[in-house]
């Protein structure tokens, strides 16, 4: 196996915590069954990611309305409070970053899915977002995981060589679509879990 000189971050559910039910769960009274039809039907993934994609939030937000009028107000949450979604860092996986870091041994970016009207709140409450040679921010490519071009920029941006690569995302589509292009996927669970795949490539920390 080629030697690892890269390893690339997901940061949203890896380095960072983030989650819509920390606002939800309070609209809707500690209802779980309520907030996830919400999310299933109305505030959707699909619906976030494209905005993730660079698609502006308040269009998505006023045709969310159009067709939901009666959650008006429920949907306005969703980027209204984002800023009550963002939780505190990951503080376990930060010190692998930290760690990563200090080695001298590899170069560390990241790639994310994040609106970019939004990530500048991140930029500021993160330090440790200073730490990466470069971070690719889906929201300013107008594109997003697990499409390849976002991929291709990435590597092609940072001069990576995809099989010189770890890329790391909880998100196991987005882990296959990196394989698929000659990446090494770690689909993240826990700090213990990513420590024990690092040492399959030879990384001890």
């Amino acid at each position: 196996m080629k030697k690892i000189d890269t390893i690339i971050f997901d940061l949203g559910g890896v380095l960072i915590d983030w989650n819509p039910e920390y606002v939800y769960l309070d609209v809707f009274n500690g209802d779980r069954e309520k907030m996830q039809w919400f999310f299933d039907n109305i505030c959707t993934n699909d619906w976030n990611e494209n905005q993730d994609a660079g698609y502006p939030m308040a269009k998505a937000t006023e045709e969310r309305i159009a067709l939901f009028p009666e959650y008006e107000n429920e949907i306005k949450m969703f980027y209204g409070r984002w800023v009550d979604m963002l939780g505190e860092a990951i503080s376990e996986t930060v010190t692998i970053l930290k760690r990563l870091k200090d080695s001298g041994h590899f170069k560390i970016v990241a790639l994310t899915n994040w609106s970019a009207e939004t990530f500048p709140i991140a930029l500021e409450r993160f330090d440790f977002l200073q730490w990466f040679e470069g971070i690719i921010v889906s929201g300013e490519e107008k594109t997003r995981k697990p499409f390849n071009d976002i991929y291709d920029l990435t590597l092609e941006r940072f001069n990576i060589k995809a099989e010189s690569a770890i890329f790391i995302d909880d998100n196991l589509r987005n882990i296959e679509a990196a394989n698929g292009l000659g990446l090494h996927g770690i689909q993240f669970k826990s700090a213990e879990q990513l420590i024990n795949q690092l040492k399959t490539y030879n990384i001890h920390l």
